[in-house]
């Protein structure tokens, strides 16, 4: 009987290298920082990572720099 197996994310495209806790460590990481984060401009406005430390608020447009990953620190 073929088992049921879990869903490999962004992690899939390293393969079996790396080993898996690594693997689902970048899937956590890799994932909250592709979500929106909460603007600084606007207080229902969210912001999207365009690249590494810049990123765009949705409501108002603006580009601005801030943190690699997240907005906010996590704690």
């Amino acid at each position: 009987m073929a088992s049921k197996k879990k869903k490999i994310g962004a992690a899939g495209r390293y393969g079996a290298g790396y080993g898996r806790n690594i693997r689902t460590r970048l899937n956590a990481i890799e994932s909250s920082q592709r979500q929106s984060q909460p603007s600084p401009f606007h207080p229902t406005g969210r912001a999207k990572r365009i690249s590494a430390g810049i990123w765009k608020c949705l409501k108002t447009g603006r580009i601005f720099a801030g943190h690699a990953y997240y907005l906010k620190e996590k704690k």
